[in-house]
């Protein structure tokens, strides 16, 4: 099933929706090569994540996504939940709080929820603090909450 994006035509429309869900994004599989490749990038190669072999026998029964993994697919993910048609420019600002209250297993599906906290007005346009919740297919328990801070420049 594809998601459907959801639309707002002017960044002004968001204030009336702090407290509000903007979107949900696509279903993502997390594979061992995308893991392999952030291993590669990041250094992290730690047995738990690149060592299949070593992982089976390990307390997760296979390899699991790094954490980081898991909050660096925020903006893949962002870009099928919502967009807003008068921004030309989006800046990440910084995260307020970041947890990973549950594993990643290899071959996981993964889907972010983005929540509106707050909205500030800002020169040019707005800042934006909006909860991300990263749902695992089939389990009840977030792999990752984040409050991303953003902002939006029309």
């Amino acid at each position: 099933m594809i998601n459907e994006m959801n639309t707002y035509q002017k960044l002004a429309e968001l204030p009336a929706l702090v407290g509000k869900v903007l979107g949900s994004s696509e279903w993502l599989t997390i594979d061992q090569a995308r893991i392999d490749q952030f291993a590669a990038v990041t250094g992290d190669d730690q047995w738990i994540h690149v060592d299949p072999l070593r992982a089976a026998a390990g307390p997760f029964g296979t390899t699991v996504a790094h954490g980081h993994l898991t909050l660096s697919l925020l903006p893949v993910m962002v870009r099928t939940a919502f967009e807003i048609a008068d921004v030309r420019m989006t800046l990440n600002y910084g995260l307020n709080r970041v947890r990973f209250p549950a594993p990643v297993p290899v071959g996981s599906r993964l889907r972010g929820h983005f929540k509106l906290m707050t909205f500030e007005p800002i020169p040019g346009g707005a800042q934006v603090v909006v909860e991300v919740t990263t749902e695992r297919e089939g389990h009840s328990k977030p792999v990752c909450v984040a409050e991303s801070v953003a902002r939006h420049h029309i």
